[in-house]
């Protein structure tokens, strides 16, 4: 768990990983110089199996932060929790049974998504794919952030940590990677809730997810497993809709119109072309992508 000024959530998230029916687990608290109450928060629960790391130097880079609380860790799985998420009780129970096949890497699970403005929440799927999946994840990353566990060894590995230059997209990257090579589990059931609060980070920085999925497309073309997948060349693509969909919550009709046209027929389409004639303010609450 990294955690920067999120006393607003954290006594839930922390709650949520005591309250598992799987209780072979450890927290590392990875504080990464909150200067709000986050840290006295952590400290006032009482558990051996809560271990608090404070940085010596705040990290920019979520994904940097996460690096050096990995090396803290001492299991043989290692699970992910940001602060404003929380995990259901029999999320590990369910999960890491799945590793008994030696040949999975990771397992993740469903989730719901809760709208704290309307305070309701939302399954995200029906159903998920499982095994060697690449090809599927390219097409449609499905893997919840705080819903994969993955087996610790790998992330040993030459080259298999999260990448310290993506904020946004670190765990796309490193899942696909791992994806490449390992089987992919799933539990069907929901196993954790990802919160919509209007200051998540994937939301406030669109940007910068569009600017590092570019840069990932470019450099992933040197990975012959990854670059070889029936659905890596439609990465660009789905970049383009990201794009001209973030153009069109902030500019005139006249800049993106065009754009728009020339996009292939497709859903993604209508859904630009609905968007093109919507009030701004509308837009940014349904967030069409």
């Amino acid at each position: 768990m990294n955690c920067f000024n999120g006393e607003k959530y954290l006594r839930e998230a922390i709650k949520s990983v005591l309250n598992q029916s799987y209780t072979n687990w450890e927290l590392i608290f990875w504080d990464n110089l909150s200067t709000d109450k986050s840290g006295e928060i952590f400290k006032s629960f009482n558990d051996v199996r809560l271990k608090y790391y404070r940085a010596s130097t705040h990290a920019n880079i979520l994904y940097t932060a996460k690096n050096f609380a990995l090396k803290k860790a001492n299991g043989d799985f290692i699970a992910f929790l940001d602060v404003d998420d929380w995990w259901l009780p029999k999320k590990l129970e369910t999960q890491i049974p799945l590793f008994k096949d030696n040949e999975v890497g990771i397992v993740y699970g469903n989730f719901y998504r809760f709208f704290e403005k309307k305070n309701k929440k939302k399954i995200f799927r029906k159903k998920l794919p499982s095994g060697n999946i690449l090809d599927y994840l390219l097409n449609d990353y499905v893997i919840g952030s705080p819903t994969y566990v993955i087996r610790k060894k790998i992330l040993e590995e030459k080259n298999c940590t999260f990448d310290n230059r993506y904020h946004i997209i670190g765990d796309f990257d490193l899942n696909i990677r791992i994806a490449s090579k390992w089987k992919i589990g799933c539990v069907q059931n929901p196993t954790a809730f990802a919160r919509i609060h209007g200051k998540n980070e994937s939301l406030l920085n669109k940007e910068k997810e569009i600017e590092e999925l570019k840069n990932w497309h470019y450099e992933a073309k040197s990975n012959h497993i990854i670059s070889k997948s029936k659905e890596f060349n439609k990465i660009p693509l789905k970049i383009s809709y990201l794009e001209i969909s973030n153009n069109v919550l902030k500019d005139k009709f006249s800049k993106n119109f065009l754009k728009v046209l020339k996009y292939p027929l497709s859903l993604n389409k209508i859904k630009l072309i609905i968007a093109l004639f919507l009030p701004k303010f509308i837009l940014r609450k349904i967030r069409i992508h």
